[in-house]
């Protein structure tokens, strides 16, 4: 839990050491034009800061490619294939989790690879794969450098220390208990938890901080917190947001 305040004193140690944080923005779920897809990119333009937008390909329209149409700030991610939840009752969700085998799951994958390429054209999105769920089953996360992906987003924490093709998101800003937004409070405890860590080497200090959204599931509260806290993130002179396109480099 914290304040605004807490912020503002987690980002002025960053620059008393004359450290510039890491951030990026990763949004999740997108299939077709929507109004809460217009919000995101409306407030995306506003701050001038670059998204991940992480499509689903099952649900994928050609609408959704003609909508980004002249987004330069929009990178399109791969969202798994269908978003569904394949663990057993009881069991954290997961479309990408060991339940099934892995050729079999990575040929889904490949679909998505092919349907996204339908929507986007073949260079039209960025080959990074985000998992449903934010969960992979380790041989299947081995296995996509072969399968042509340049990179992976998934977690909720930190990558694994000095791992190479991982960014994960570290700031849900959703609470997924009642699908509403977490509050101010939770979503600035974990931000600044998460720059606290970055900055004192207990998380991967080169892996800049993912804020995540979920524009289809944002209400109002959800959407003020967003414009916000990137708007004061963007502001501060220690801090310095990512290109999507670049955090894999």
């Amino acid at each position: 839990m914290a304040d605004w305040a807490a912020l503002d004193a987690e980002l002025a140690l960053w620059a008393d050491a004359g450290r510039v944080a890491g951030l990026w923005w990763r949004d999740d779920d997108a299939t077709v034009p929507s109004p809460a897809l217009d919000t995101l990119l409306a407030i995306r333009a506003r701050l001038g800061l670059p998204v991940a937008l992480a499509v689903i390909p099952a649900r994928a329209q050609t609408s959704l490619a003609q909508r980004l149409s002249g987004e330069d700030g929009v990178t399109v991610w791969q969202h798994g294939w269908a978003h569904m939840n394949h663990a057993p009752v009881g069991a954290a969700k997961a479309e990408l989790g060991p339940e099934r085998p892995p050729a079999y799951v990575l040929g889904e994958l490949a679909r998505g690879w092919l349907a996204l390429d339908q929507v986007f054209g073949t260079t039209g999105w960025m080959h990074a794969l985000v998992p449903p769920h934010n969960r992979i089953a380790p041989p299947l996360a081995a296995a996509l450098p072969q399968a042509g992906y340049v990179g992976l987003s998934a977690g909720l924490g930190p990558r694994a220390r000095g791992a190479r093709g991982v960014v994960n998101a570290h700031v849900d800003i959703m609470d997924w208990g009642t699908r509403r937004f977490a509050g101010e409070a939770v979503a600035l405890g974990a931000l600044v938890a998460s720059l606290a860590a970055h900055r004192t080497g207990s998380a991967d200090p080169d892996e800049p901080v993912g804020f995540l959204t979920h524009h289809l599931a944002h209400d109002d509260d959800a959407w003020r917190f967003t414009e916000a806290a990137l708007a004061r993130l963007a502001a501060h002179r220690a801090v310095r947001f990512s290109d999507p396109r670049t955090l894999f480099a």
